[in-house]
């Protein structure tokens, strides 16, 4: 129960709070430098929570065997959606907030500052180039896709916790889009070939190489990559058993899909075991 002398208190506190609101306002320009300073501090902060998730992002990936010294993750710059976040070319596990770069969607490092620049990171620009609903993509070489990337068995939704892959997984080839090459993804055409091989599916695997995971969120692009990996192995060895598989059906994935938020626990356990 609230006592005379807290319900006096709180009046007075909220008395001398309006007197400042008062005067602030009666000091325009004054009043507009606080909010500027206000805004600045919000924004700094929402900045500095992007590059401690991205690192994050590259450690866990790593401590869950997504991803081992090759391989990254980006995530769309959280004020200016024509750039994005990538860590300089070095294993993930070993990144820090040092190390994380801004891009433009050519793929140009804003302040290189001698950092080194992953060579595929066209894959990453020319995807946020036409997806403008994707805020994070990983690509990884992850070895439990590389045989359906190789193979005609098409990767199929086993669980739950891997419902987007009943969306369908395309495969690029990309042979069909530049011929003869070292099957990495070099420049901007070729990214641009592999964004479209993805459409506006979550995930795309690559032939002779691996894949490419997108989402509208860092938790939920991590979530994906790992549980794309875990459904690669599961279906696997539901293929080894050699009896009938029931897949997730894609109404079923949808219903699933609808959360938005379906790896949150897992991610805030992760990254916590990704600190230690």
């Amino acid at each position: 129960m609230t006592t005379r002398r807290q319900f006096i208190v709180a009046c007075s506190s909220g008395a001398v709070a309006f007197a400042e609101s008062l005067s602030a306002l009666g000091q325009g320009g004054a009043a507009r430098g606080v909010r500027l300073r206000l805004a600045a501090s919000a924004g700094q902060a929402a900045a500095d929570t992007l590059v401690e998730d991205l690192v994050a992002g590259n450690r866990i990936l790593a401590m869950e065997g997504v991803l081992d010294a090759m391989g990254h993750i980006s995530v769309r710059h959280g004020t200016r959606p024509d750039h994005f976040l990538l860590a300089r070319s070095m294993a993930p596990e070993l990144v820090t907030a040092a190390d994380i770069m801004e891009y433009d969607l050519d793929g140009n490092a804003i302040d290189a500052r001698d950092r080194t620049s992953y060579l595929e990171r066209f894959i990453h620009s020319e995807i946020y180039r036409v997806r403008p609903d994707v805020r994070a993509v990983v690509h990884c070489h992850t070895a439990s896709l590389i045989p359906f990337a190789d193979s005609d068995v098409p990767l199929r939704a086993m669980y739950h916790m891997a419902a987007f892959v009943a969306e369908g997984v395309p495969v690029f080839d990309i042979r069909k889009a530049a011929g003869l090459t070292d099957l990495l993804v070099r420049d901007a055409p070729l990214g641009k070939a592999l964004a479209k091989s993805l459409g506006q599916k979550s995930a795309a695997l690559m032939r002779g190489h691996g894949a490419v995971v997108v989402a509208a969120s860092i938790p939920n692009v991590v979530g994906r990559s790992i549980y794309l990996d875990v459904n690669a192995r599961a279906q696997a060895q539901a293929i080894a058993l050699g009896g009938k598989i029931t897949y997730v059906e894609a109404d079923e994935a949808k219903l699933r899909m609808s959360d938005t938020n379906e790896y949150s626990r897992a991610w805030d356990l992760w990254k916590r075991k990704a600190a230690r």
